[in-house]
Formats: C-alpha cells, sequence, structure tokens
C-alpha cells in the first residue's frame, strides 16, 4: 500500500487489513513523501506484518507500488489503497480462489464506493469484477 497525505482514511485502511480472517501475509506500507500525519499514523503500528518504507520525496503512485512489489517476499501480491477498507474475509477468499484456479493471474472482488459527507461515510454504489487471465505472450 502506497499513500501520500492519506490520513484521512489510513487507520480504517490499515486495520481492516491487520483484522484479515487470512493472516499469514507481510503489509508493505509505503509512505510516499507525505506531509500530513501519515507517517505518524503508521509508526503508531507495532505489528510484525508491517514493513514500513518511508520515501523522503513523493515519488509517485506507480513509482512507490514498484518499489513495494519488489521488495514483496510473497508469491502473491494483493493491491490496497490507503482510502480503501477491506472485508475481513477478503485476503483468505482472494488466496482461496487462486489456489483452486491456477490458470488465474489476477483477481478483483465486491467493492462498493463509499462517500465521505462531514463525518459519517454511506455506500454510492457496489458492483463486483471476474478473475481475469493473462497471457504474458501477448503483452508488449
Amino acid at each position: 500500500m502506497s499513500v501520500f497525505n492519506g490520513e484521512a482514511f489510513l487507520k480504517q485502511a490499515i486495520e481492516s487489513i491487520l483484522n484479515q480472517t487470512f493472516t499469514d501475509f507481510e503489509f508493505i506500507i509505503i509512505n510516499d513523501g507525505s506531509n500530513d500525519n501519515t507517517l505518524s499514523i503508521i509508526q503508531n503500528y507495532t505489528d510484525s506484518r508491517i514493513t514500513l518504507i518511508n520515501n523522503e520525496i513523493n515519488l509517485g503512485l506507480i513509482t512507490s507500488l514498484n518499489k513495494g512489489v519488489s521488495l514483496a517476499k510473497a508469491p502473491l501480491i494483493a493491491r490496497m489503497d490507503a482510502d480503501d477498507i477491506a472485508f475481513p474475509d477478503r485476503l483468505f477468499n482472494q488466496y482461496q480462489y487462486f489456489q483452486n484456479n491456477p490458470n488465474c493471474n489476477i483477481i478483483g472482488g465486491n467493492y462498493s464506493i463509499i462517500s465521505k459527507n462531514t463525518s459519517k461515510m454511506f455506500f454510492i454504489r457496489k458492483n463486483f469484477i471476474l478473475h481475469r487471465q493473462i497471457n504474458p505472450s501477448t503483452i508488449n
């Protein structure tokens, strides 16, 4: 998870991953040169699954995500944004899907778009994304 000035939803995003039913994961969080309270929020967590990478300057989302991928030790990578809140069984369901569908390269899942209205969040829309199989020979 790369985050730049994400203090508004960061605690909820981090806790939604730390409270997953699937617990065997590494959680790489990249503070991408934030100038709000993002870094201190991340530093308040002492969970051993968290690896904090602190970019002194903002490198941008793609560079930071690539940095995280290069540091990952696990064979599977779950993408998370700092303003996302994961359902508690997200990682378990995605892991099981990959185990049961070895030809699958990438998956998505249920998501709801939420909006912040003062101090209250509410759901706007819910969609479903199916898995995709990518043939590496077709990627240029």
